[in-house]
């Protein structure tokens, strides 16, 4: 792992949001890596209900002022970084007050979805991939955690598939059981078809639910985690058809070598 470029983006990060199999995950495996003597850089949303004082958040000037087009509107690229104490890891938040403001992370006070996850969704892919060109940090390997990035895997082999920095990374997204009941905004595959992602792509989208957005990042993946003892049966069987690399689930006691080793070997070659 020394040496090697590791991206993690993921919907929620300890210590910033509270611990879930997803946000423990998200600073377990940078931390093995940091560690190890990889290079890393982890990407989340900057959500509303983060404390910038307490977490000593700042905004990135050179990095902010882009103006991303989501559904043909032009929404302002606001980057913050902040490290996280003792770990020597910098940590980047993807921010805009139109998406990212409210004192909330993806479901409001009665538990129900925000209706513009889609878009949100969409902005974070576009404004990770926006902020590594910028900062021209060619990664080895992205790791994505979390449906609301599970947009980035698409994007990235679609909409920037000629951007030459990323011509050499692997993706490698983790499968998670922590998903939603409902769908997203049923315009979600309109809102994608805008940016010239061909419709066959994307077809499984027409139902924006969990399982079809993992759907959706597992074929666009190199690689794949299985991050939960138990997923949805449905990704457990499109797993298995894919024909891609698993790492089938771990516990923690012995996640960490069956990680390295996964991406040794699967990933970094």
């Amino acid at each position: 792992m020394k040496d090697k470029r590791i991206l993690y983006v993921s919907s929620e990060v300890v210590p910033y949001l509270p611990e879930t199999e997803i946000s423990s995950m998200s600073f377990e495996a940078p931390r093995l890596v940091n560690q190890h003597g990889g290079q890393i850089r982890i990407f989340m949303p900057r959500y509303g209900n983060i404390n910038e004082r307490r977490h000593q958040l700042h905004e990135v000037i050179r990095l902010s002022g882009i103006n991303l087009v989501i559904n043909d509107l032009d929404m302002p690229l606001i980057i913050k970084v902040a490290s996280i104490p003792k770990e020597r890891i910098q940590v980047y938040f993807i921010d805009n007050d139109e998406y990212f403001k409210r004192k909330a992370t993806l479901t409001d006070e009665s538990g129900n979805l925000f209706p513009d996850n889609d878009e949100r969704a969409i902005f974070f892919a576009k404004g990770v991939i926006e902020t590594v060109k910028k900062l021209n940090w060619s990664p080895d390997v992205i790791h994505v955690h979390g449906w609301l990035a599970s947009l980035l895997p698409l994007y990235l082999k679609e909409y920037y598939k000629d951007e030459p920095l990323f011509s050499d990374s692997k993706i490698v997204t983790s499968i998670y059981s922590q998903s939603f009941d409902e769908t997203l905004n049923k315009d979600m595959f309109e809102k994608i078809k805008f940016d010239n992602i061909e419709e066959n792509i994307i077809n499984v989208l027409e139902v924006p639910s969990y399982v079809n957005l993992m759907k959706i990042a597992i074929n666009h993946s190199d690689a794949l985690i299985v991050g939960s003892e138990s997923i949805p049966e449905d990704l457990e069987t499109y797993l298995k058809d894919s024909n891609k690399p698993v790492l089938d689930y771990k516990y923690k006691d012995e996640f960490g070598e069956a990680y390295t080793e996964f991406l040794n070997s699967k990933a970094l070659i």
